[in-house]
């Protein structure tokens, strides 16, 4: 073919469109040399300006004195389209893998997808290489987000789930970063997707034209191309580590459909599950009669992982800490005891690890969270709050709307972020600094005098991702309405500085869990009297940047109380003595803790059934 007539076929239709036409009943061989005759002579005639408009005759009269360069042009954007393609095809769903040698494959998809284009006519052809474009699109889109949450949550992406969590991720990064960026990223992140689509789409037909256009020699291509992958797959041949022949691009929406079916039958399952109970028939006086008259109080520090203690960047800094903290506890007159609990989230979503250690249940996700927390399933707070023997309250400086899932944790009382009368700034995500969460629950609540012994539910949100600003400790009389805090806030690091580099988010994370774990346990020095029982631990370890991409999700959690009758009770339990957990300390599932808690402290079961 020469160049003009490729010109014309690129530009037109393909000489497999033509046959198709002369195949089908029209006019006789004289009428139709004829019309053939006129085109040709109309396209000798076309002129810039012409009734096809004057852009394409630009291009073509380009074309004409360029010819060279119009091919090269032609080339280079087949050859484009083609890496389009095949990158899609083999795209990793984690950053680890995303490496040159995962794009040295021969991916089944391509092949397949090139045989149906070479066996459908003309229309058929266009509308399969749309549909293949947009399946492209979802394929990248769906790979794109499991890199995400493979990143930040240590899982990949549910489709039947995890829409719900797009919406936190928006407002996290608002609270981070500001409005202004927030709303850039979501409006960027429809017109990527948009842009892939049209991009992908655009790259299909464009390879569809090019096939139909030599299919002799297309044809002879895919059948190579399909023996060498069949061969390679039957023989196992692998290459840079990998195999040869690759299916990712089926397989990974194999994986997801998979995961969507699976997910949405174990809905079905969790509800009948969450509805029997050990403890959900048990009497008020059957429930934690060791612990009457105790003031007790489940804090959770945010992010405080398994890696703050062991990993050799954060470890220093946090173990000293823990140890100086076990110190002054014991000069107070308090002993503790240390373990380690698996959470159920990871990287994120606080509450799926709250839920799970207070229900006795494996709360993964968020169908899950909301299945529960709206049935009646006991949580060992509202356990509390059944007796009767027991105020109980909340205080969460990270709640800033209406959370109605304090009833199902059997709060009397809940003080959220503007409850804690906090005029001082916010440290990225984080509404105040622990400290001066920690003392205005002193003030308003736990330093009150009251009937009943207090049960205290706590969130701590200092070492909350990025880690940038971080508070520092201040004198606990100089604390006021936190307006104390205002320079080190401007002093301190900016969160768009930290979050993009490894090394200051390991670095910084490591100083969180010190100023967190400093803060409750000099609250605990100043306020503890010998009725406190405190029981802190961590709800997830940080994200994978931070922790390492195969840390495990495990949590240290402690018990710490004066009277020694409390830890007597927990003694078979064999955990560390201190506040850090040694490494061969028991580990248990989190869904767990519930229910050896509410035995080790008396409690009768008396099972309710779904």
């Amino acid at each position: 073919m020469s160049e003009a007539e490729a010109e014309r076929t690129e530009g037109g239709e393909s000489g497999e469109d033509e046959r198709e036409r002369a195949a089908a009943p029209g006019p006789a061989p004289a009428a139709g040399r004829v019309a053939l005759g006129q085109r040709l002579s109309r396209l000798r005639t076309w002129r810039p300006g012409a009734a096809a408009g004057r852009r394409p005759a630009r291009l073509g009269a380009w074309r004409t004195r360029h010819p060279r360069a119009a091919r090269i042009l032609r080339l280079a954007t087949t050859a484009l389209a083609a890496a389009l393609v095949l990158g899609a095809l083999l795209l990793p769903n984690t950053l680890p893998a995303l490496k040159a040698v995962s794009f040295a494959r021969i991916p089944a998809e391509a092949v397949i997808g090139a045989v149906v284009v070479l066996a459908l006519p003309r229309r058929p052809r266009l509308v399969a290489a749309v549909l293949y474009g947009l399946g492209l699109t979802a394929l990248t889109t769906v790979n794109l987000l499991d890199m995400g949450f493979n990143e930040y949550l240590g899982r990949g992406f549910n489709a039947a789930l995890d829409w719900d969590l797009l919406p936190d991720a928006q407002a996290y990064v608002r609270d981070t970063l500001g409005g202004g960026v927030a709303t850039a990223a979501t409006v960027g992140a429809v017109v990527l997707v948009l842009l892939v689509a049209a991009v992908m789409v655009a790259a299909t037909i464009r390879l569809t034209r090019v096939l139909a256009r030599h299919r002799v020699r297309a044809t002879k291509g895919a059948l190579i191309a399909g023996t060498v992958w069949v061969t390679c797959s039957a023989l196992g041949l692998t290459m840079f580590g990998g195999p040869i022949a690759s299916e990712r691009g089926a397989g990974a929406l194999r994986v997801h459909a998979q995961r969507t079916v699976e997910s949405l039958r174990d809905e079905a399952a969790f509800v009948q599950q969450s509805k029997a109970d050990t403890f959900g028939n048990t009497p008020p006086g059957e429930l934690l009669p060791d612990l009457r008259g105790k003031d007790v109080i489940f804090t959770f520090i945010e992010s405080y992982g398994r890696s703050a203690i062991e990993d050799p960047v954060m470890a220093p800094g946090v173990d000293r800490t823990l140890d100086t903290s076990t110190a002054a506890l014991e000069k107070a007159g308090f002993a503790s005891r240390s373990g380690w609990l698996t959470s159920a989230t990871y990287g994120g979503s606080s509450w799926l690890g709250h839920s799970t250690t207070m229900s006795g249940l494996w709360i993964d996700n968020q169908r899950r969270y909301r299945t529960v927390s709206a049935g009646d399933h006991l949580t060992l707070t509202k356990a509390f709050q059944k007796t009767g023997a027991w105020d109980t309250v909340g205080v969460m400086p990270g709640v800033q709307k209406g959370w109605p899932e304090e009833k199902w944790y059997g709060l009397d009382k809940l003080y959220d972020a503007f409850d804690l009368g906090y005029e001082g700034p916010k440290f990225s995500w984080s509404t105040m600094p622990d400290q001066y969460a920690l003392e205005a629950f002193q003030r308003r609540v736990h330093g009150k005098k009251r009937d009943k012994p207090l049960m205290s539910f706590v969130i701590l949100t200092s070492s909350h991702q990025p880690w940038a600003p971080i508070p520092r400790m201040v004198g606990w009389d100089e604390l006021g309405d936190g307006s104390v805090f205002d320079a080190i806030q401007k002093a301190g690091n900016k969160a768009s500085d930290v979050i993009t580099d490894t090394t200051k988010s390991r670095e910084e994370y490591g100083k969180s869990i010190q100023y967190s774990v400093t803060s409750l346990t000099q609250w605990l020095e100043r306020y503890g009297t010998d009725d406190t029982v405190l029981v802190f631990l961590g709800d997830h370890q940080p994200i994978a940047r931070v922790s390492g991409n195969h840390a495990s999700r495990d949590v240290p959690v402690s018990i710490v109380a004066k009277d020694p009758k409390v830890l007597d009770k927990v003694a078979d339990w064999n955990w560390t003595e201190g506040l850090k957990p040694d490494r061969d300390a028991p580990v248990w599932k989190m869904s767990s803790f519930r229910d050896r808690f509410l035995k080790a402290f008396g409690s009768t079961p008396h099972p309710s059934k779904g």
